[in-house]
């Protein structure tokens, strides 16, 4: 416990506490999406069991940490004059991670924009049940979980008891969203330009998430590197666009 005497060790817990409850926004909305097509009386179940798998599953990766760096080596290499990739574990995850965003997003924006007779499709047993929603939130975690605990590991290389400051972190932010994942499960839901906002944030998370497994192999189309979205950029548009709709709400309350 000596790691808590050092100024450094709190400066990169409250970081990474930080971090990690910021990219796990995302997972909470998407999570109470998923969950809301449930009965009301299983919703709030769903939603507690979601991120208590959520952290399950960091905790996992975290202690596997090790192999997930390995998987950053080029295992096959294509090459076909105006398209060159050397492809890698972590590359085919976070790819088949942002095409699963894309996929499930686009499907939940037609669904309300078609509005046939959603309601009673979405609460018909046999169409969704409690099993097959948990089975969506436990991929989608280790989508956000993957991608989140390969930002830790960057943060904190070099500092003693790194593991242990990443676990601790992910549990202090999994408690925190567990207690206002209710308030903000309820605000999602009771207001749909606001859901549909967030859907289009995991669209723009998806093609990120692309955007960077090209990166991370090294693509290059027409002799051009495709490089990585700075991800300040893309959490400056998701809190402009939502700063935009809260003054959006505020006048349609007046």
């Amino acid at each position: 416990m000596e790691i808590f005497l050092h100024a450094d060790t709190w400066v990169a817990l409250v970081t990474l506490t930080f971090l990690e409850i910021i990219l796990g926004i995302d997972n909470i909305i998407f999570i109470s999406i998923t969950a809301n097509k449930l009965p009301k009386n299983q919703v709030r179940k769903a939603t507690l069991l979601g991120l208590a798998l959520a952290m399950v599953t960091r905790i996992l990766l975290l202690f596997s940490i090790s192999y997930l760096i390995a998987l950053k080596d080029p295992f096959f290499e294509i090459d076909l004059g105006w398209f060159k990739t050397a492809l890698t574990g972590q590359s085919i995850i976070l790819f088949l991670g942002g095409l699963f965003l894309l996929y499930k997003s686009t499907k939940e924006i037609r669904q309300k924009v078609e509005n046939t007779n959603e309601e009673h499709v979405l609460k018909t047993p046999k169409v969704i049940s409690f099993k097959s929603v948990i089975i969506q939130i436990i991929l989608i975690d280790i989508v956000f979980s993957f991608d989140s605990i390969l930002t830790a590991v960057g943060m904190t290389n070099g500092i003693h008891g790194a593991l242990l400051i990443m676990i601790i972190a992910v549990i202090i932010s999994i408690v925190i969203m567990m207690i206002f994942s209710n308030p903000i499960s309820n605000f999602v839901n009771n207001n749909p330009t606001i859901q549909m906002l967030a859907l289009a944030f995991l669209i723009l998370i998806g093609f990120m998430l692309i955007t960077e497994a090209a990166h991370l192999s090294h693509t290059e189309i027409f002799n051009k590197t495709v490089g990585a979205i700075p991800k300040g950029y893309l959490y400056f548009a998701i809190a402009f666009s939502l700063g935009v709709e809260m003054l959006n709400l505020k006048m349609r309350k007046k």
